[in-house]
């Protein structure tokens, strides 16, 4: 793979004859390659080389094989991350390592889980990645409406930094998105200099960070690839000075919905962009979603939706599910479930209370993972709004799924 940046934010890149144009992510989802050029608008256009060669990385990963070749040298502690995670040789070499900045940010969603995450930091800037329009690709998604949720994080009164970016077209297959999960950060990797970044927070929780990411794995993973600090993606983003913080790694999405229904963005929590005026309702993430609320607030489930609708039909089958656990707690806490889609699903799992009160706290291995300049304001919110889970409950998490 050959990579070429231009403009600042132009990245353009070539396969090598053993790369190939289907590929999987970190997470093993298969994906398709569609065109070979995007763009990042908003960002400076002298960024450490480091950081030039990450945010490509984000990219281009699924589709490179044996190399990686930058159109500037970048540092050996950076091409060693590269071979260390991927077996790729990457170079030329000749950069000096890049120091962390001082400085955390937020790469917000404002989603529930990245609002949570902004409340533990109520002082650190936001990041909001916005997709654009591709000049080459036609917009096979319309109804993704990014324009929505642009204007919400503009109305939180944070510091904001927004950036425009089409890489999402890269993919042909299965739909418009991020080649890897970690492309959300490209515009905020190309802005670490300017910001003084040396950390970049998100909103994965739980189940993103210990419990197999919800879709592929179902168990519990302590070695997770995509959010581990001592994974590829966790070593390569340090190589870079930009550390991976996940500030609600440690609690379920029952925790991060009540922190962001509690907080001062409240107004802003959006989940679904599928509508103008709210989320959609119709969606499965909407039904997910709501199921959580519902179970927070101890009130019935409210959806429109019905048993024979796509986004509720898996609820109909047997397990596994994605996002269980939290499937398991919206059962035990929501009242009339047995009368809604989801009363199929009840045969399946033990919906006391009881059995699921290990949502409610947080895992304490996930507070040792923040780096020490930002691990002490992370405790101290927990500790005193969450709780730490008993060593009954650690053990819940670290059996989960064996």
């Amino acid at each position: 793979m050959r990579v070429t940046w231009t403009g600042g934010g132009d990245l353009s890149f070539r396969l090598d004859p053993e790369d190939e144009i289907t590929g999987r992510a970190s997470d093993e989802h298969p994906i398709r390659l569609a065109i070979n050029s995007c763009s990042i608008g908003g960002v400076p256009d002298d960024a450490h080389p480091d950081l030039y060669a990450v945010a490509a990385w984000t990219i281009v990963a699924p589709w490179t094989r044996r190399r990686i070749t930058f159109d500037r040298a970048v540092s050996a502690e950076l091409a060693r991350a590269l071979h260390d995670g991927w077996g790729v040789e990457a170079g030329p070499l000749g950069a000096e390592p890049r120091r962390p900045g001082a400085g955390l940010a937020i790469s917000y969603s404002g989603g529930a889980d990245s609002v949570a995450a902004a409340t533990i930091y109520p002082d650190a800037p936001f990041v909001h990645f916005r997709r654009v329009a591709h000049p080459r690709v036609p917009n096979r998604w319309p109804h993704y409406r990014s324009d929505v949720l642009a204007k919400l994080a503009a109305s939180t009164g944070r510091e904001l930094t927004t950036v425009t970016s089409d890489l999402e077209y890269t993919l042909a297959e299965p739909r418009p998105g991020y080649p890897e999960h970690h492309a959300v950060a490209a515009g905020a990797l190309l802005l670490a200099d300017r910001l003084d970044l040396g950390g970049l927070g998100f909103g994965y929780e739980l189940g993103s960070r210990w419990l197999g990411g919800g879709r592929y794995l179902w168990r519990f993973t302590p070695d997770n690839p995509m959010w581990a600090p001592h994974g590829r993606w966790g070593r390569l983003f340090a190589a870079a000075g930009v550390h991976i913080v996940l500030p609600v790694g440690g609690v379920s999405e029952a925790v991060t919905m009540r922190l962001a229904l509690g907080s001062d963005l409240r107004d802003q929590v959006r989940w679904c962009l599928r509508g103008t005026g709210g989320p959609c309702r119709t969606c499965a993430k909407c039904l997910y979603k709501e199921l959580i609320q519902a179970a927070v607030e101890r009130r019935p489930l409210d959806t429109p939706l019905t048993a024979d609708r796509p986004a509720a039909r898996k609820y109909l089958k047997k397990p596994p599910f994605g996002g269980q656990e939290m499937i398991q707690y919206g059962l035990a806490r929501v009242p009339g479930i047995e009368n809604t889609l989801f009363a199929p699903a009840l045969d399946h799992f033990d919906v006391s209370e009881e059995a699921t009160g290990w949502l409610e706290h947080c895992y304490p291995p996930a507070l040792g993972e923040i780096p020490e300049r930002w691990r002490a304001q992370a405790a101290a919110f927990v500790e005193a709004d969450v709780g730490l889970m008993s060593d009954s409950e650690v053990r819940r998490v670290e059996s989960w799924g064996i």
